[in-house]
């Protein structure tokens, strides 16, 4: 609602009104807003407890990240899905290979001497 249209509510209900009555008819207006902003609120609320939109929203969001998964062994051509290559590199022991020859190592040893 813009400045405009609130000015001209103010008008016409104090037009109806009258200028005794007006504070008295925005505040009973101003709670029943309010009862009725309550009342929706706690009925949604219960909506979603009895559907059940807490596990809905899980479900989706699990769904999402499989989806995510899938497209991403897809884009790089992976031929094994991630969570079958994690069942069966557990437990295998990590080979580290190194590719530097120790000869520069030394040489860079006894350059920063």
């Amino acid at each position: 609602m813009g400045l405009f249209e609130i000015l001209l509510i103010a008008v016409v209900t104090l037009l109806v009104v009258g200028p005794e009555r007006m504070p008295e008819t925005v505040r009973s207006v101003a709670l029943t807003i309010g009862r009725l902003k309550r009342m929706l609120s706690s009925a949604r609320e219960e909506i979603e407890k009895q559907v059940g939109a807490d596990d809905i929203r899980q479900q989706l969001h699990n769904e999402a990240v499989m989806d995510a998964i899938a497209k991403s062994e897809k884009m790089f051509d992976v031929d094994e899905p991630i969570s079958q290559q994690a069942e069966s590199t557990q437990g295998a022991p990590i080979k580290a290979e190194s590719k530097i020859d120790p000869s520069e190592n030394n040489s860079i040893l006894d350059r920063s001497s």
